[in-house]
């Protein structure tokens, strides 16, 4: 695995724990791109994006949430209002690792719903709407720019401190618990096209000069 920069969150950030919520469980608004908090279905679920970044190895972009030693995870981020998955995506590509539309290429993506429920702790009974889980569209991308374009310094309250590149299925056995399923599902069906990407990569090294 190969670190990527650290960056300090802003000081006017207050830092989490790792045992609190996040926006991205909860349910609970950033207040950055607009308020999804109440954009939950009849089930209880809200919708949401999951974004996996990879590099030209094939390697996927693992961040660290803000005050957690060990709470690492893919970005994501809720669906608001009027919001297409798609636009979602983008935003919070933005929002969290501070990378534009032009700076990716987009891969491929889910082609449902997964879902997901919160640990009955993480539940805020008193919400209206009661949020218990979250349903979310996964999407593969590849990083066209230098990775010193991933940046938390955006103008936005830090989701994240730290990130690294890791092997595409490093994840999934680091991952909080009750997303683990989610990932296992998601990553599976991604997959094809990662292995594609770590193929060409491997062909394009092992490439001769001048063949």
């Amino acid at each position: 695995m190969s670190d990527g920069k650290a960056v300090q969150a802003g000081r006017k950030s207050r830092r989490r724990s790792i045992g609190q919520p996040n926006s991205g469980d909860s349910g609970k608004n950033r207040g950055r791109g607009g308020d999804s908090s109440n954009n939950i279905d009849t089930e209880g679920f809200r919708p949401n994006v999951g974004i996996i970044v990879l590099n030209a190895r094939g390697q996927a972009l693992w961040a660290r949430r803000v005050g957690g030693k060990d709470a690492w995870q893919f970005p994501q981020g809720g669906i608001n209002p009027g919001e297409t998955p798609e636009q979602a995506l983008y935003r919070e590509l933005y929002e969290e690792v501070g990378l534009t539309r032009d700076q990716v290429s987009l891969i491929a993506c889910t082609r449902g719903w997964l879902r997901y429920r919160l640990p009955q702790r993480l539940i805020r009974r008193r919400a209206e709407p009661l949020c218990i889980g979250q349903k979310q569209k996964w999407y593969l991308l590849r990083l066209e720019a230098p990775d010193s374009a991933i940046s938390f310094d955006n103008g936005y309250k830090p989701e994240f401190d730290h990130w690294r590149w890791v092997n595409y299925w490093h994840p999934l056995s680091k991952v909080v618990t009750f997303k683990r399923e989610v990932y296992r599902r998601a990553l599976t069906e991604l997959a094809p096209q990662q292995i594609q990407l770590e193929k060409r990569f491997s062909e394009d090294r092992n490439q001769k000069p001048g063949e």
